[in-house]
């Protein structure tokens, strides 16, 4: 089957799944109206922080608050792109009618990340604009410095976090135990280790901690972070290779057994 006609039957797969698409949905809506909501608040509690928090205070990071729930939904849905075919068993099917492993996860993978990139980008924006709305007097503009690389990398974040599930899932096969590792990775043990002292270097060099440096603008305060946005965007990539590297290397050895 040609490159084209694999990417078409893709595109035919994940939009005739309905969970793929309504978790992309909910990945635009989560993120912004949570964004929004901390918008808002932090708006109002701004008079009562120290000095020390108003000098770090991010408008543009704050407006992206809603990322931390909504790379929830982009997780689900990159593990639902590759494994939702394998707990069908349609899988079978799918690999006899492309019988190369590189071509059928490549094609899987461009339809899904193209898809991601345009949520995310649209989310990005959408959650920056609504954001600095809700803040008021304490806004910035797309036009500041850093913002919008900031925005731009919202988008890319959320895409990669997609990506970086596809990879997963195409290790694990199983959606269950793909969601079962992701989600307390990320909800749980990233900010663990980004947050005690004892592991922070550690935990600096996960792939969500380095790439949401992306929007950050206004660099933390005693941030001996060794690495700048672009860095960390850059390190995400790497686990993102990595992952799907992996995908392919156990899918091409053990087929669809």
């Amino acid at each position: 089957m040609a490159t084209t006609q694999v990417i078409r039957s893709e595109w035919t797969k994940i939009r005739s799944v309905a969970s793929t698409v309504w978790t992309l949905s909910l990945a635009g809506v989560v993120t912004i109206a949570l964004g929004m909501l901390i918008s808002a608040l932090s708006r109002n509690e701004f008079g009562d922080m120290s000095a020390r928090e108003r000098l770090s205070f991010d408008p543009t990071y704050v407006s992206f608050a809603g990322m931390a729930l909504g790379q929830l939904a982009m997780i689900v849905f990159g593990v639902l792109v590759v494994s939702n075919e394998y707990s069908t068993g349609m899988i079978r099917t799918s690999l006899a009618a492309v019988p190369r492993r590189g071509v059928f996860l490549s094609g899987k993978v461009a339809v899904a990340t193209g898809l991601a990139l345009v949520v995310g980008m649209a989310t990005s924006f959408a959650a920056f604009f609504l954001g600095q709305a809700m803040l008021g007097s304490l806004r910035t503009s797309l036009g500041s410095p850093g913002v919008l690389r900031a925005v731009i990398g919202g988008g890319l974040y959320m895409t990669l976090i997609a990506m970086f599930s596809m990879g997963v899932a195409a290790m694990l096969r199983s959606p269950m135990l793909s969601l079962g590792i992701l989600m307390p990775f990320f909800f749980l043990i990233s900010n663990i280790l980004g947050n005690v002292s004892a592991t922070k270097k550690v935990g600096q060099y996960l792939p969500d901690q380095a790439g949401s440096r992306i929007m950050r603008v206004v660099p933390r305060i005693g941030d001996g972070t060794p690495y700048g946005p672009w860095g960390g965007l850059g390190i995400m990539v790497l686990w993102v290779v990595a992952s799907l590297a992996g995908g392919y290397v156990l899918m091409k050895k053990r087929d669809a057994q």
